[in-house]
């Protein structure tokens, strides 16, 4: 989550504060990633997935110690002009020279730190560096999943403009925990190469931006039908009060957004694929899977797991790491 709203003596806060996407959002996408590269970049990745899932959320968490950290999650373009989607520079370097770095950093940068995330990645699989490697993949996953969320890309980026407080939380971390049992998670992508990453991550971004207006229209018409009691359940937290949407309107939300955000969850683990990929291919696809073969446990865990992907039953056979207790370590 981008921001944290305070207004008033009752509060309405996130179901989850501490993460876009929430813990589960982040960890399933960087898990699904693993499944969709291929065999030379597979092994290795999924020999530190453990590692690669847990920390997903790390750029969240890290907001707390770095004041800059938090304009890199997000975008809101409307600050940026007319049609900014579209006009934006893809480069960062022209960004800059257009809006000014100080420009940038309030108003979010998103798609320009995936790329220079990117380039970290790249450099470190050319110097063969692993503690690199899996501290820039795994980084890189979450700036690319945050682009993905809508509310990640506007201003209203909590409905905060639009009297819809708590939206963001509702979109991006209720809805996927009460709703992620009926997602289809099963893999049809295969990590394929990015002539122009900087297109790609802005395509992503023009996608999460046209989804917006259902984003906000669908919490309004469900509002209908729901009484304020039944819409929000209200939370004695040390002395205060805090509001929070209620399952039952949580789960009506998600109905009528339809599948909104299983694609988007799914879109991200396969751009994430794909900047892995690249990243990997640029720097002159060096052996990562060195010594890794002839672990044969390692080998049959990840056959019995893909097979799993590919029939969506990650889940039913407890094999998504993200529903298995990792939260509680945090």
């Amino acid at each position: 989550m981008k921001r944290l709203i305070v207004t008033g003596s009752l509060l309405l806060v996130a179901v989850i504060v501490c993460s876009s996407w929430g813990f589960l959002g982040h960890r399933t996408i960087h898990q699904l990633a693993i499944y969709e590269l291929p065999p030379s970049m597979r092994y290795y990745f999924h020999q530190n997935m453990s590692e690669i899932v847990k920390n997903s959320v790390r750029p969240d968490q890290r907001r707390s110690q770095d004041k800059e950290e938090a304009s890199k999650h997000f975008v809101d373009l409307e600050l940026y002009g007319d049609s900014a989607a579209w006009r934006m520079p893809l480069l960062w370097k022209d960004a800059v020279k257009k809006y000014g770095k100080d420009s940038l950093l309030k108003c979010g940068y998103v798609p320009y730190h995936v790329i220079t995330m990117k380039e970290k990645l790249t450099a470190a699989f050319r110097n063969g560096n692993k503690d690199s490697i899996l501290f820039y993949a795994i980084d890189l996953g979450h700036y690319i999943s945050d682009a993905h969320v809508p509310l990640h890309v506007t201003e209203n980026y909590d409905g905060q403009l639009s009297n819809q407080k708590g939206l963001h939380s509702l979109w991006e971390s209720m809805v996927p925990e009460i709703e992620i049992q009926k997602y289809d998670l099963r893999g049809r992508h295969k990590a394929k190469y990015l002539k122009h990453p900087e297109r790609s991550i802005w395509r992503a971004v023009r996608q999460s931006y046209k989804l917006l207006p259902d984003v906000f229209a669908a919490e309004k018409e469900v509002t209908r039908s729901f009484t304020e009691a039944e819409k929000y359940r209200v939370q004695i937290r040390n002395g205060r009060e805090y509001k929070n949407y209620t399952s039952a309107f949580a789960k009506a939300y998600s109905a009528r957004l339809g599948e909104t955000i299983n694609k988007q969850l799914i879109s991200s683990a396969n751009l994430l694929a794909d900047f892995w990929y690249t990243a990997w291919v640029d720097a002159g696809c060096p052996n990562l899977n060195k010594g890794l073969l002839k672990n044969e446990k390692n080998k049959e865990a990840l056959q019995v797991e893909m097979e799993a992907f590919k029939k969506n039953q990650l889940l039913e056979k407890k094999l998504l790491l993200s529903k298995q207790g990792s939260d509680k370590e945090d």
